[in-house]
Order: C-alpha cells, then structure tokens, then sequence
C-alpha cells in the first residue's frame, strides 16, 4: 500500500525575474519607441527625473573637426540633392529654385490636370493620357510609342508623328523632362530650356547626347580631348548638366522621408577607431533624491516605495541597454575595420554566432540588440544587420562576404561597356578570377536584389 510522503530535493532554473523581463524588453525596442516608453514612465512615476543633457562629447580637436568634415559633406550633398531640382538659371546666371510638391498629388494626377490646362486638342489630350499612363513615377516613359499607339481606337488611326508631337509637348510641361525615354533625353529636354545665351549650352547640349557615360565616369581629359574645347569652357558646361534633374518625376512625388537617430557613434581617434554611445539619443534617468529620503526608516507610503523600486529597475535596464549595446557595436567595429577604411568591398563574412561567442551573450541576444539600431560612421548611417553577411569561399582560403561580393558585382556593371553589357555567366568568371567562387545564380539572385536589370534589358535601355 502506497503511503503520502514529503521529500526535499534541491535543483537549479532559471526565473524569468520582472527586471529581466523589463531589461530583455528594453534591449530590442528602437531609440524613438524607447523614448516614448521613457517619457510615459516619467509622467507616471514620481521617483523619475530625467536629467540635464550634456553636449556631444569630443574627444580631439581632430575628432571635432572630422565631425564637421562630415556636416559639412552632408550639407553639401543637402544642397547638391536641392540643386538637382532646379530645371534651368535665370537670367542672372542662378540657378531657378523648385521646391518639391508637398500637396500629395501624384505625377499623373499633375501631369493630367496640366493637359486640361496646357493647349492640347482634344485628339492630343487623348494621345497625351496613353503617353502619361505609361510613365513611371521618376518622370520617364517605359512603353514603346508603338505599343501606346497600338492601345489607342481613334478614328482616323494615330501616327507616330502625332505620338511624337504629343510626347514633345509632354517633356515641356512640369516638371522639364518628364515623358523622357533615356537619361540623355531627359537631359537635353532642361538644358532647351536654358536661354540660348547662357554661357555653354551648345556644348552642354553635345555633352547630353553622346557623352554622359565620360561625365558619370569623372573623365574629363578625355572628354576635353573629344569635344576639343578648353577646360573653362568645359566646366560651364559640365555645371549646366550636373544641374539637371535626373529623376523629375521626383520632384512631383518624392520618395517620402525616414528618418534615424543613431544609437552610437563610431569615429576614428588617433588612428583608433572608437565607439560611443549617442549622448542625446536617451534622455538620462535618476531617481528624485528629495523623495528618496523620505522615504528612509518609514513603513508608510507602500505605493511610493513600489514606485521608487520600479525607478531603480528602470535606470538600471537602462544601463543594461547601454552596456549590451556598446559591446556589440564595439566587437562590430573591431571586426569590419576594413569596411570602414576601404568600403563594401572590404566588408568580412559575420554572423551572429560570431559576436555572440565574442562577449559571451546567446545570440537571441545579439539578434534583439541589432534589430532597428543604428551606427553612424564616417561612411554614413547603418543598422547594425547591415554588417552581418554570410560566408562565400575564395581561392586565396579567405572567405568573402556577400556583401562585398555584391560590391564587387556593382563595380564590374558600372564599368561595362555599355554597347556590351557584362551577362551574369561573364561576371560569374571575373569573380572567379579574382579568386571568388559564386555560381551564376547566386550572381544574378544578387544582381536583382540591387534592382540591377538583366544585361539584355540594359543593352536594349542604351539602344533606344
């Protein structure tokens, strides 16, 4: 017969405890999220305070003056994206500002209510409507005339020469440009409008239709060499075209803004590379030391003790954030320290297990701490996955990253020659020349994933 008896055993688990939930939940929220989460605490516990901010630390006159090196790159490239905007100079040699549609409309819908307005006939509105229905959101037309003709039942039969016509009238509109079939057409069609006594028009003009590839590339000797004009002559005309817009659909419907806040800082200090955690990205926590006293050596107010405890878990989670967050940026850094010198192509295979194995964290947790966190580094602002690749074998026993694979497939596109462009077997066997082993589906798996057409479509593209 079976008798109840008690029995002490002793065992070890683990419990999830309500401050490591609360640092586990931290640790993945993004730095606005974060800071929403921040500002409710405050409003609700009276323990928080939230502490003065202190300015960007600097480590070095030389990192102080790297930093504005940056501003300063971004603030041109600012002014740069703004100058793409504008369609022509007036005549006081400036260049004539257009500022982006913040109405909402669609290019269509813009492009529509001018053929309403514009003097089209009835029979080119018509015409004009086909030709806007197959033109994409940068501003260029992707159907063949003969295609839109085709879609067309009007009585008599459109010609090409109407379509013509009517896709001429279509590129003055606004914004310049529009209804383009090719860059150097998109081109042409803004500098026509310049007056004709601006000072390089006609050699800009000759830049637009056959040289473009030689002003994309940087080759201006050549480029002097061919059109056989001076190099004060060639600068005027070279700013003429870099003044144009390619993509003027964009100024109608803009690609909308999205915005980061770095989570670190990574900047090199005598010849150091050195990670910092953002100084104005999470406000600063403590707990109202007025309260606090109070509370010491008294058995009431239960419900401001909870508070005050719930406080102290909140800074200290912080920490953990803070603390878990400059250990992975930091082992990222140490790792991809060629990245940062050289560029993508430079970029080492690395994977969670990596960092992981590294600072002793499971990679869960590594995984969380990556997730919509960002570094902002000398080359610009990066969530932090963007450094994690995988492994591709190489002759030399290195392996290379897919990241720098696709690197180096984006650099051998750009410079192809155009009439022939490179297939993805051709580029398959460049790689393997330089030791990359890749099959030629992983090649194109690449290629389509930077939205790089096929090499029949971008042959096709230049014979147009």
């Amino acid at each position: 017969m079976l008798k109840p008896s008690l029995q002490l055993k002793l065992g070890q688990s683990l419990t999830m405890t309500p401050q490591l939930q609360q640092a586990i939940r931290l640790l993945q929220l993004p730095i606005l999220d974060l800071n929403a989460q921040i500002q409710e605490a405050l409003e609700e516990n009276i323990m928080l305070e939230m502490e003065d901010l202190p300015d960007v630390p600097t480590t070095s006159a030389e990192s102080t003056a790297e930093v504005e090196t940056i501003k300063a790159d971004e603030l041109w490239q600012t002014r740069a994206a703004e100058r793409t905007q504008d369609s022509g100079w007036n005549g006081e040699g400036r260049p004539i500002t257009e500022f982006a549609d913040e109405s909402g409309e669609t290019l269509r819908e813009h492009l529509y209510w001018q053929l309403e307005m514009e003097n089209f006939t009835h029979r080119e509105a018509l015409i004009g409507e086909a030709l806007v229905d197959s033109i994409n959101d940068d501003g260029y037309l992707i159907a063949d005339i003969d295609e839109i003709i085709d879609s067309l039942h009007e009585e008599p039969a459109v010609t090409g020469e109407e379509a013509e016509k009517t896709l001429k009238k279509i590129q003055q509109l606004d914004p310049v440009g529009v209804g383009s079939r090719s860059l150097s057409e998109c081109v042409i069609c803004q500098i026509e409008q310049l007056d004709s006594e601006t000072p390089g028009v006609k050699l800009a003009l000759d830049i637009a239709a056959d040289h473009l590839d030689l002003v994309a590339n940087r080759d201006y000797g050549e480029l002097r060499r061919g059109l056989r004009t001076s190099e004060e002559n060639l600068h005027e005309a070279i700013a003429l075209v870099r003044g144009c817009n390619p993509k003027p659909g964009l100024a109608v419907s803009p690609a909308a803004a999205q915005y980061v806040i770095p989570d670190v800082f990574v900047r090199k200090v005598d010849d150091r590379w050195q990670v910092e955690i953002s100084p104005t990205g999470v406000p600063r926590l403590s707990v109202n030391q007025q309260y606090a006293k109070l509370l010491r050596g008294s058995g009431e107010h239960a419900v401001l003790k909870t508070q005050l405890q719930e406080a102290r878990w909140l800074i200290r989670s912080l920490e953990i954030r803070n603390e878990t967050l400059l250990k992975v940026a930091t082992s990222i850094v140490a790792r991809q320290v060629d990245f940062l010198e050289h560029g993508e192509e430079s970029m080492k295979p690395m994977v969670l297990r990596d960092i992981a194995e590294e600072i002793g964290m499971h990679e869960s947790t590594i995984s969380r701490v990556t997730t919509n966190k960002y570094m902002h580094t000398p080359r610009g602002v990066f969530e932090f996955k963007y450094f994690f690749s995988s492994h591709l074998s190489s002759a030399s026993g290195e392996d290379q990253s897919s990241t720098s694979v696709r690197a180096k497939i984006r650099k051998l596109i750009s410079a192809e020659n155009t009439a022939k462009p490179l297939s993805d077997s051709k580029i398959t066997n460049l790689l393997k020349d330089e030791g990359i082993s890749v099959a030629r589906r992983t090649v194109a798996k690449y290629r389509e994933a930077m939205n790089i057409s096929s090499s029949s479509e971008r042959r096709n593209r230049e014979t147009r």
